[in-house]
């Protein structure tokens, strides 16, 4: 099963993407349905992919990832490879689609296969 790494700061988040070439951030509430309900999808989803790391953030607890990454709705889903945004989706969210880029960037960034 992919870890999941809960992210209490903005420094946590920050020192997680500046160490990891490949970071999806997960941002929910915890009086979110669903968010709640999207997350075992997500970490199913990211399984194959062993170099993707999944960070997650409460943002009742990190208030300042709202402004950081302007973020207007939960869940929001972030894609950052070597530092740069390259998926966004939120709220309601088509997993095969964002299945589809997810392989299109990692295939991209890992030519020699993982």
């Amino acid at each position: 099963m992919k870890d999941i790494h809960e992210l209490t700061s903005i420094e946590m988040v920050e020192e997680a993407i500046q160490q990891n070439e490949f970071v999806f951030l997960y941002v929910s509430r915890l009086e979110c349905n669903v968010c709640h309900a999207l997350l075992p999808k997500i970490r199913a989803l990211l399984e194959p992919y062993p170099s993707i790391y999944l960070g997650h953030i409460d943002a009742n607890v990190v208030e300042e990832v709202a402004s950081r990454f302007l973020i207007f709705t939960v869940p929001t889903m972030i894609m950052i490879v070597e530092q740069k945004e390259y998926i966004r989706a939120d709220r309601f969210v088509r997993l095969e689609r964002l299945e589809e880029q997810l392989q299109q960037i990692y295939s991209m960034y890992n030519q020699d296969g993982e």
